[in-house]
């Protein structure tokens, strides 16, 4: 929410505090859970060798925004949560961001030992019994909660794999609560469950071994009925096998509704999990994608807010959704446009000498550093920043590959530039430190002495003066590791202009007129080899294109083409990448149709919901007698003529099930000089008549162009309450 509530770390958790405003502004019915820190993230320090050090400061509960719920006698309301040989309590602490309610879950109680109490201590633990506690204080104490204060949702929204047994909770609740099945709750709670996932690597994604899984939800178990393997295999790609148990296969298996967090990581996404529908096409697999935005009012800087009300609209921050009222930014005259620039820069830099300044007084430097740290950066230097989480992947190290390159861009007297980093390793990634540690050697050198700075304890604060402050918005991932990345979105509503790698939000948003692009795209399996090629390029751009536009001035000692560029990212990023954007889509594309599935299967005692698993139940039953018999088209020809209609027939042997129960589509295509089907398009064939077992569908296609085609047909399941056309283990190919 805010650097004064430190109970996050990094994008994951900003993205959360901005969607949460955004629901609020935009009245939606959205209440948030999440876990109480005891000591929030960790503070960072760097020692005289720039190694990073991590403190953990306790958070004061009674100094925050936040008020524990009681429960009708006056006491503070407590959830319970069964754990191996004893329950776990925890209060929770409210928290009102405008409209919407925040309940924030906290295990350090005196009911608990002194062991469960640590339980909620801190963040991204590495110990994996704590963190599968942690996550069912989240995900079964979270419904639980919801339940007690009478909120128990329609729809339930997991972001990442964390909150994964509020699944659980949920199917545990209607089989207890309203007598339903394993198979009708389960369904239930699918089809009004949202799961977005925010990682594009394997190693992302939390997995816990059978073990634990067996020792701490074995309630779960009993509750459903189902054996040890069955229950295993939800939360495994491929089922009966020795695999560990996956958070987010098991949040793929129990939601509706998935999705990544921009176009390129929706793609990543399918490809990831591909296995778990090995019998779909790619862009078939039920995965898709919103792209994250950004709470522009958070994060717009007084200046630019103040030329929006001028020249856009004196309300324009309750019409950021509105994207034609970006297009007035070309109304904004360029020289006010440069000098609110050049106003946020030297605020930045005040800010980086007050940060250095009070690094170096804590670490007893010598006067003289002291004091240099007043002259610290340039107001008319061109400005670079980069900040965020320094895992190796992001690749902080890129600009470094060649120091003497690099020092030769610093050494301009009449084009000056200078770079700004900021950021944290995680407490156990001895890579990302030494990344850091090595950025503060450089920067002590001669020849990067005061044109690299680096900022310690990069938080909110930090974030929001670099945000507005900086020219350029450096980042370097290592594609396609990023799945969408927010800060540049932040820039760019601020005037800024990004350079980046073509990954995360950057791979749909990038043009010539908003900003500069390392590379196009390319994936190399040699990281080595294209480490080497992309610090070149990015040199080059350096030199050639980002500072002669910054620093080519006209008569009135204006940049035109820099100026041009931002007015075009200004106007492109606040209509496109805003946060009512992004929360308006899951709106339209998941949170009404799963309120309005919920609303539907529980109508009439759960009547529909009833129905449909009883027709599902009884589908999976058959579905391994449905066979094909045969299929045939006209004249049995392999070649065509362009424009001439060809008819097809399948004869499948459909046992007890009935031909409406099932989708029958042919697909067919020509081939390409490399045996790839290409041109592939699908037809759904109708069903014609049946003889005893055995269904007849047909159907008629007529090709554009002649030549040899081929093809293949695919059943499906059909029926009107499928939320999710394709489910895994249910699908045939002829």
């Amino acid at each position: 929410m805010h650097e004064s509530f430190p109970n996050y770390s990094g994008g994951l958790g900003v993205l959360a505090g901005d969607h949460i405003k955004t629901a609020s502004d935009m009245n939606l019915p959205l209440v948030a859970i999440g876990l109480l820190y005891r000591f929030g993230y960790f503070s960072q320090y760097l020692n005289d060798d720039g190694w990073q050090q991590e403190n953990y400061p306790m958070v004061d509960t009674f100094s925050l925004p936040l008020e524990l719920v009681f429960d009708g006698s006056g006491s503070p309301l407590l959830v319970e949560v069964e754990m191996p040989g004893r329950k776990i309590f925890a209060q929770s602490w409210h928290c009102i961001v405008g409209k919407v309610d925040l309940y924030l879950l906290d295990a350090n109680i005196s009911q608990n030992s002194f062991e469960d109490r640590k339980i909620t201590n801190q963040l991204y633990v590495g110990d994996k019994e704590l963190r599968i506690q942690q996550e069912m204080i989240l995900g079964v104490g979270g419904i639980r909660l919801l339940e007690k204060i009478d909120k128990y949702p329609t729809v339930v929204h997991m972001n990442e794999g964390h909150s994964a047994f509020s699944s659980l909770e949920r199917i545990r609740y209607y089989i207890t609560a309203h007598g339903l099945s394993f198979v009708e709750a389960s369904e239930l709670v699918k089809s009004s469950t949202v799961f977005t996932t925010h990682t594009p690597i394997p190693a992302g994604n939390e997995e816990f071994e059978d073990s634990l899984i067996e020792k701490y939800l074995h309630p779960f178990m009993s509750a459903s009925r189902l054996s040890m393997q069955e229950f295993l295999n939800l939360g495994r790609i491929h089922q009966n096998t020795g695999e560990k148990f996956g958070m987010t296969p098991f949040c793929i298996r129990s939601s509706a509704y998935c999705n990544g967090v921009s176009k390129l990581h929706g793609r990543v996404s399918r490809t990831l999990w591909r296995e778990i529908w090995h019998e779909l096409y790619d862009d078939e697999i039920p995965i898709d994608y919103i792209t994250n935005g950004v709470h522009v009012p958070t994060w717009i800087s007084d200046e630019f807010s103040r030329l929006f009300m001028r020249y856009v609209d004196p309300q324009w921050f309750r019409k950021v959704g509105e994207p034609e009222i970006w297009q007035r930014i070309k109304n904004i005259p360029s020289n006010e446009l440069w000098k609110a620039g050049e106003r946020l820069k030297e605020r930045l830099i005040a800010f980086a000498r007050k940060k250095v300044r009070e690094s170096l007084m804590r670490k007893s430097g010598s006067r003289q550093e002291i004091e240099d740290a007043d002259n610290l950066l340039s107001a008319d230097s061109l400005t670079i920043g980069f900040a965020r989480r320094f895992a190796t992947y992001k690749r902080a190290y890129l600009l470094f590959k060649d120091e003497e390159r690099l020092k030769k861009i610093l050494s301009s007297t009449s084009r000056p530039v200078q770079f700004i980093f900021a950021g944290k390793a995680h407490p156990a990634d001895k890579e990302g430190k030494e990344v850091i540690a090595r950025i503060i050697h450089i920067a002590r050198q001669d020849g990067f002495k005061n044109r690299i700075v680096f900022l310690e304890d990069y938080d909110l604060e930090t974030a929001r003066y670099l945000v507005q402050g900086v020219d350029v918005w450096l980042n370097t991932p290592l594609r396609p590791m990023e799945a969408c990345g927010t800060s540049g979105m932040k820039v760019a509503i601020n005037g800024g202009i990004n350079l980046s790698i073509p990954d995360g939000w950057w791979d749909e948003a990038y043009t010539e007129d908003i900003g500069w692009t390392i590379g196009r795209g390319e994936e190399y399996k040699d990281h080595e080899y294209q480490d080497f090629v992309e610090s070149k390029a990015l040199y080059d751009i350096l030199e050639n294109i980002v500072i002669p536009a910054y620093f080519n001035r006209s008569a009135d000692n204006l940049p035109k083409e820099w100026i041009n560029k931002q007015r075009h990212s200004l106007s492109y990023t606040l209509a496109a990448f805003n946060s009512e954007r992004m929360v308006g889509e899951y709106l339209q594309k998941y949170y009404n149709n799963a309120s309005r599935n919920y609303k539907e299967l529980i109508a009439g005692n759960f009547q529909k919901l009833r129905d449909y698993c009883g027709w599902l139940v009884h589908l999976k039953n058959e579905w391994e007698n449905v066979k094909f018999v045969s299929f045939s088209h006209q004249e049995n020809v392999e070649y065509y003529h362009a424009e001439e209609t060809v008819f097809f027939e399948a004869q499948i042997d459909i046992g007890k099930l009935k031909p409406t129960d099932l989708q029958i589509s042919i697909f067919i295509g020509s081939q390409d000089g490399t045996g790839k089907v290409i041109n592939e398009q699908s037809v759904d064939m109708e069903f014609h008549h049946s003889y005893g077992t055995i269904a007849f569908f047909t159907c008629s296609i007529t090709p554009q162009s002649g030549g040899v085609f081929y093809y293949s047909t695919r059943i499906l399941p059909a029926h009107p309450q499928m939320v999710r056309t394709v489910e895994p283990d249910l699908v045939k190919w002829s």
